[in-house]
Parts: C-alpha cells; structure tokens; sequence
C-alpha cells in the first residue's frame, strides 16, 4: 500500500453554522464517498480526520456531539481516525507515523475547508515528502470576508459585500497557490 485517502474534517460541526448554506460542494458527501469506495477497492488506506476544540462550547467541541462524520460516511474496521487541534492533519495527531506504518508515499487529500485545513494539510504533507493529490471538487469551503469586515454579520450581509471572495475564487486560488509546487490537483472523476 503506497496510497492513503485522507478525509479531513468531513463532520456535522460544519452543518450547525449559518454559513453552511453557501457552501461551495453541498454534495461533498457524495463525492467523498465515491472516493473512499473507489481507494477501499484499490486496497489503499482511508484515514478519517476529526477537528476538536474540547471545552469551547462551540460547534467543534466533541462535548456537544456535532464532532461526528456527516451522514452516509462510516469508517469501516482498521480504518484510522485522528482528531486534530491544529488546522493540519499532521502537526496534533500521529497521522504521519500512521502513514509511514503503512508505507505510504501519497496521500490523496478531500474533505472542509479547501483553503485551511484541506490546504494546510497539503503544503505540510509535501514538507513531509510526500506526493499530494488534492482531490479539489471533493473539498467544500465557504465565502470569505474582508479583513475589515464587521464581525457577526448575518450571511445576507456576508454575501452582499462586494469585498467578500466567493467560494469560487476561494477554490480557484486554492488550486493556484497549491498546483505545481504543494500538489497536483485532481478530480474525482480521475481518480475513481
């Protein structure tokens, strides 16, 4: 086995937020999915990733039960899921001795959010080593505002402000800054 799927962040937490209605991939379940079938066919590795934020009291925190894969995504049997802290899946967690116990030189990157954690991960497992896929319409992101923007608006708002960047520059961005020297972007139409 050379090859890991890595699903990051792909749980109920993002659902809870307002902001999930203007997600770019709402079929990121779907997409996944074929993904983690098509690698369990290949043999290769599925590694589940989980963001916490224990005692906040907010959507991340496992305490209040939306730190759990969305709906129609289940682990099977030796399948490893990490819980990570930090927006990588790498620097909190024993994912990379997790990878090399299995003698895994790329790993094939999906899951929320396209340009933090799905990113993040994917500059440091090329640090690492490794051959990136990065599995770009099986990640899901969000509209990001301004710098200067007033914290707490509603959404309505969010989306009216023209300095707001649309999921789709958020993507296209990704895939520019990652292509070529993070990682090759991928689709999952190649891939399964």
């Amino acid at each position: 086995m050379t090859t890991a799927l890595v699903v990051i962040d792909v749980q109920k937490s993002f659902e809870q937020r307002p902001v999930w209605a203007a997600t770019s991939n709402p079929d990121i379940v779907q997409d996944v999915r074929r993904l983690v079938d098509a690698a369990r066919a290949a043999g290769d590795l599925v590694v589940w990733v989980m963001h916490i934020e224990p005692g906040t009291g907010g959507v991340f925190d496992p305490d209040l039960g939306h730190v759990v894969l969305m709906d129609g995504l289940e682990p099977q049997e030796g399948e490893p899921t990490v819980r990570k802290t930090s927006h990588n899946a790498f620097t909190t967690t024993n994912l990379q001795q997790i990878l090399t116990g299995h003698g895994v030189t790329t790993v094939r990157l999906c899951g929320i959010q396209t340009e933090r954690c799905c990113e993040t991960t994917a500059r440091v497992a090329s640090d690492l080593g490794y051959a990136v896929d990065f599995v770009v319409d099986a990640t899901a992101t969000f509209p990001i505002e301004h710098r200067d923007a007033e914290a707490g608006r509603p959404l309505e708002q969010v989306l009216a402000d023209p300095r707001t960047m649309p999921v789709e520059q958020v993507v296209e961005r990704t895939e520019y800054a990652l292509a070529g020297r993070f990682a090759t972007i991928r689709t999952v139409a190649e891939l399964v």
